[in-house]
């Protein structure tokens, strides 16, 4: 059994964390932590808890957090978390990060795209980029994991076997890709007002959103070349789920055939990622509530161009999920405990 605290237990990533890892067998959750709701137990934040958890969120200095915990998560904004790893990683505490503050290879990219400077650039080359399909075995032995956001685990899942296999033309990627509510946090803010988001869809971070790089970052390292790519993100009227359409012109003539059976060679061995056979397109509803990403794609022979369609929960894959089976490989664990359920159809 190992002791696991939780920094931003309220918010939606956090209250993900604290739901997924009552179902582990392994994992004691010592400490709920939250600047917001001190005092408050977890089931008064959210009653769903109710009869579950009556747990209190606390406040509590980090490197206490530290010599009391195994692992902690930390579910806080870039920038305010680098500063909060860095005191969790002075008490040899294993970390994972699931803001953005330690995904980067290079200080520069970071503060090109974050617009700020890294509070503690010295750690970057400690941290490993926590997507299990491309890094388990740096993760397995890792002190500090970055999480990946929930926009670029849907991207770079769905591009990666043909960029590592060079079977598209990597100048010619655009992603168009789509996210619920619940990726913009529970914070208060008029662009994701019920009167705002209902019965609307807005493009944003047009040729800006960082997440560009993140995606840019991995499949350069998958290609063995720069790769520089069209992200567009889509704000749509759900609580949760990401769908990304990516178009990309093939680099040679292939079948569906023999690229399904790339695409399921690729992934043969990862517990979470499906790949959907001719005719049929992932929806979000086959993944909200799972830890599972779904892939299917058209090869469009007029124009030799493939379109893939990724989809996934953001709030499991793409944020708590992701971090528990992060989690579990760090320890030992079987990668898929408190994970194996499949997704909320309804």
């Amino acid at each position: 059994m190992i002791n696991a605290s939780i920094l931003g237990a309220t918010g939606y990533a956090g209250m993900e964390l604290i739901r997924l890892l009552h179902a582990h067998p392994k994992v004691n959750i010592l400490h709920r932590i939250s600047q917001t709701y001190i005092g408050k137990s977890i089931s008064e934040v959210y009653p769903s808890f109710s009869g579950v958890s009556n747990d209190l969120c606390i406040d509590m200095e980090p490197a206490e957090i530290a010599r009391q915990s195994d692992i902690v998560f930390v579910s806080l904004p870039h920038g305010v978390s680098a500063d909060t790893v860095k005191k969790l990683r002075l008490e040899n505490c294993k970390v994972i990060d699931l803001s953005g503050d330690f995904r980067y290879n290079s200080v520069s990219k970071y503060e090109e795209w974050y617009k700020i400077t890294h509070p503690c650039p010295e750690m970057l080359q400690e941290s490993v980029y926590g997507l299990p399909e491309l890094h388990r075995s740096k993760i397995k032995s890792a002190n500090l994991v970055a999480n990946p956001g929930c926009y670029t685990t849907c991207s770079i899942l769905g591009l990666a076997p043909l960029v590592s296999n060079k079977m598209i033309d990597s100048d010619s990627i655009i992603i168009d890709a789509k996210s619920g509510v619940s990726g913009a946090g529970r914070s208060i803010s008029l662009g994701i007002h019920f009167c705002e988001v209902n019965e609307n869809m807005k493009a944003y971070g047009v040729a800006t959103h960082r997440h560009t790089s993140e995606i840019e970052q991995e499949l350069s390292i998958l290609s063995g070349k720069e790769i520089s790519l069209s992200f567009t993100p889509h704000l749509i009227p759900l609580q949760r789920g990401i769908l990304c359409t990516i178009y990309a012109n093939l680099s040679g003539i292939h079948s569906h055939r023999e690229i399904i059976d790339l695409y399921r060679d690729f992934y043969h061995e990862e517990p979470f990622v499906h790949i959907h056979g001719e005719g049929v397109l992932p929806e979000i509803k086959f993944v909200n509530g799972s830890n599972k990403c779904h892939i299917g794609f058209v090869v469009d022979k007029r124009l030799n161009r493939i379109i893939i369609v990724s989809v996934l929960d953001n709030l499991i894959k793409g944020a708590s999920g992701q971090a528990i089976q992060n989690m579990n490989i760090m320890f030992g664990f079987d990668e898929t405990t408190a994970l194996a359920q499949p997704g909320w159809y309804l």
